[in-house]
């Protein structure tokens, strides 16, 4: 095998700040960047194929909409470390491609004259591609910042979409506009001012997208409601379910049912108990641990087997005592570790892991107490006129959203201090793992109103929206600007890429970023971002409180 080489710029924990050029510190290895820079050439072929299709009025199957989605969720940070899953999807990319090349043979379509769309797939020549369609194919960085800045949303955009088809919504719109996105990207000669078109059409859909998912989630399992989370640990043996997948732990909990086994969630699985479908089950016992950077460590006192339904892994070290207990689904994927794949209904069969779990000691107590959520639209609606109230005596000054992601770097405390020295008249409004930085913090409330409210999982950023332009119609509000809100948004990974696209898009200015700003924005990309729409980074928590709150 030639030299291994990689450029990974998507996370916010990218090497020096700006690319992972080695091995990633996610862990993923070179030879694994290759295989998923490879399957990122495969979907913008498929892309551009299907789009050109599209366009000239010839429908393609389900089938194609479904690989794009699958193919992009498994390339997010922290997804998928299996090469051989990998490749695997490959070689189904490159028959579907095939298929749709003959398709438009027959149908007399020219399509595009791209390297992606030409390209035989040979596996012989798999590796010479994969170090052909790395993200440094495009040299000019604006270009390639633009470009990124697209897919890292559309990878994103994928992961919502993927949940919300698993609950039996679909959205063609989205599929077309993914396609044609993708195929944009193909294009060497794309311009600047139809990529940054393309940027913010990105975001537009990715508002769709969390719209869809919002609806999947209510209507399967109903409205987020005022919950409290026990943290501490039963006496039974359990399973932990980590990820954004409520399709799976809603079929976890109904196989496990009367087993004698419990039940807990982990990470982004947390919103789980907010819905009443789910926490009807009483042997969903509590959320175990924090965010997903501390896995490595609760993994090991959790004792019982772990179910990955999405990001984020963290590889166990080869000393750890649970690697062999860990089970991935959807577009996850480890090597050694075992892999559940739906039937054509869409049942999962959970039966190996639960025998798994009669034979482990329950899990080790970690903490002690509960946190409180909830508080996505619906509820928040539903507290309306406590709000308003609140918002027009004065005793709420200030809403600050604190949505977006976790992650290991000590810079990220600034998001600790920032809660904890907010004034008292100020609420937070959290969604996604950002909130295990401040959730357990006793921040106390607002004439009953808590003072850190959650509305659920990183998706579920689409109920502030929500929520803002409710406020915006109640106080007759000029500009979604004049409200009393500020946006300090921590991000890690590419769904909070789309969080801040959706963001933009609905015309939500000086959005604060952190800790630092993405390797994947350019000077000058950055430079039009900040003329638009006022985005920046954080300073100090001092200067930032000052600033965003006076």
């Amino acid at each position: 095998m030639a030299e291994n080489k990689m450029f990974c710029f998507q996370c916010q924990e990218t090497a020096k700040g700006t690319g992972c050029t080695i091995q990633g510190v996610c862990g993923k290895k070179a030879d694994t960047s290759r295989w998923q820079d490879l399957l990122l050439g495969v979907v913008r072929g498929v892309a551009t194929i299907a789009d050109s299709l599209r366009k000239a009025g010839i429908e393609t199957n389900q089938e194609v909409g479904d690989y794009l989605v699958d193919a992009l969720f498994a390339t997010i940070t922290n997804a998928n470390f299996d090469d051989q899953a990998i490749l695997n999807k490959v070689d189904n990319g490159v028959r579907i491609k095939h298929e749709l090349l003959s398709l438009a043979k027959e149908k007399n379509v020219t399509l595009p004259d791209y390297q992606e769309v030409n390209w035989g797939g040979e596996k012989a020549d798999y590796e010479a591609e994969g170090n052909r369609e790395g993200v440094l194919r495009t040299e000019n960085e604006d270009i390639r910042s633009l470009k990124e800045l697209t897919v890292l949303g559309l990878k994103g955009m994928a992961a919502y979409y993927e949940h919300a088809s698993r609950l039996n919504e679909r959205n063609e719109d989205i599929i077309a506009f993914m396609e044609k996105a993708l195929a944009t990207i193909s294009n060497p000669a794309a311009d600047m001012d139809t990529l940054l078109a393309t940027v913010m059409e990105t975001g537009k859909f990715g508002v769709d997208a969390m719209a869809l998912l919002d609806k999947a989630n209510t209507q399967a399992y109903g409205n987020p409601e005022l919950t409290k989370v026990n943290i501490g640990t039963g006496s039974r043996p359990g399973i932990l379910i980590s990820g954004h997948d409520l399709k799976d732990i809603e079929q976890l909990l109904e196989q496990t049912e009367g087993t004698g086994v419990d039940v807990y969630t982990h990470g982004e699985m947390l919103p789980a108990h907010y819905y009443p479908q789910l926490k009807k089950y009483k042997h969903l016992v509590g959320n175990y641990g924090n965010a997903w950077w501390k896995q490595k460590e609760e993994f090991e006192t959790f004792n019982g087997p772990i179910v990955f339904t999405t990001n984020c892994i963290v590889p166990p070290s080869p000393k750890a005592s649970y690697k062999d207990r860990v089970f991935t689904t959807n577009a996850t994927g480890f090597p050694g570790w075992k892999h559940i794949v739906a039937d054509e209904n869409g049942h999962k069969d959970f039966s190996e892991v639960i025998e798994i779990a009669k034979t482990c000691k329950a899990p080790t107590a970690i903490e002690q107490g509960e946190i409180v959520g909830g508080f996505a639209h619906a509820q928040v609606f539903a507290l309306a006129d406590k709000v308003v109230e609140a918002v027009k005596s004065g005793a709420i000054r200030k809403f600050v959203v604190m949505s977006g992601c976790d992650g290991r770097m000590k810079s990220r405390d600034y998001y600790t201090e920032f809660a904890a020295q907010l004034p008292k008249d100020t609420v937070i409004l959290t969604s996604g793992c950002a909130k295990f930085k401040y959730n357990k913090l006793n921040l106390g409330d607002i004439n009953g109103i808590p003072r850190v409210l959650d509305a659920g999982q990183c998706n579920d950023s689409y109920s502030w929206a929500v929520v803002a332009l409710k406020l915006k119609e109640i106080f007759g509000a000029n500009d979604i600007n004049d409200l009393p809100i500020e946006f300090n948004i921590a991000w890690y990974e590419q769904k909070a890429v789309i969080v801040l696209l959706a963001l933009l898009y609905l015309g939500i200015k000086n959005i604060h970023i952190g800790p630092t700003l993405p390797a994947f924005v350019s000077p000058n990309v950055l430079k039009v971002l900040v003329e638009n729409f006022g985005l920046g980074g954080i300073t100090s928590v001092e200067e930032d409180l000052k600033n965003m709150v006076g």
